[in-house]
């Protein structure tokens, strides 16, 4: 005769917690310190952004001589100027987020909200700035070959400074936004900012 199979008993494994979990999901540090570099070089490259598209507002904002040449008398240089001193501006904002991002560890907004807000403003200011350039840049050759910039070559040349430094500010926000978008697959799939 066989032998009764000892009953198992079954305390508390099906039965659901009183208290409700609350499941924090594991970082580890190398995925904290992958993040915290991701965040610092977003910084670096929105501090760049600033800093190149301020310097090409300055230059067109101060592009006048005695001649009578000014800045302000061209509809594409008053644009490169403007659009330059928008995105000076919006960097500027970026730069205080991602401060206070890689300070705390926390995002300014909710996560999803900070993420989405960073890739679709990133992507708008970057293609402005491109479009704006590439507009100011058509104009000054435009203005070259007309033979303009044979009475006034220092405003020219104040103008091509002021068009390449908004350029340079459009490779650093153009990176910037490669990261932001990055960072919202990295959301989409993950659920996270950053997570490899």
């Amino acid at each position: 005769m066989r032998s009764p199979q000892p009953m198992l008993l079954n305390i508390g494994l099906n039965t659901p917690s009183p208290r409700p979990r609350i499941q924090s999901p594991f970082q580890s540090t190398v995925h904290v310190q992958k993040l915290r570099r991701v965040n610092v070089l977003i910084l670096i490259l929105r501090f760049l952004a600033f800093c190149f598209s301020l310097a090409a507002a300055i230059f067109m904002f101060t592009n006048f001589r005695d001649s009578g040449s000014k800045w302000q008398h061209y509809d594409a240089f008053r644009f490169v100027a403007f659009a330059n001193a928008i995105v000076a501006v919006y960097s500027l904002l970026q730069v205080g987020a991602s401060v206070w991002e890689v300070s705390r560890g926390t995002t300014v907004f909710t996560e999803i909200v900070q993420v989405w807000f960073d890739f679709c403003l990133d992507q708008v200011f970057a293609y402005l700035l491109l479009s704006i350039d590439a507009a100011g840049a058509a104009f000054a050759r435009t203005m070259k070959d007309a033979g303009t910039c044979a009475a006034d070559n220092a405003f020219c040349v104040q103008s091509y400074i002021s068009i390449a430094l908004g350029f340079a500010g459009f490779v650093f926000l153009g990176s910037s936004s490669l990261l932001s978008g990055f960072r919202v697959v990295c959301f989409v799939i993950n659920g996270s900012r950053f997570r490899l």
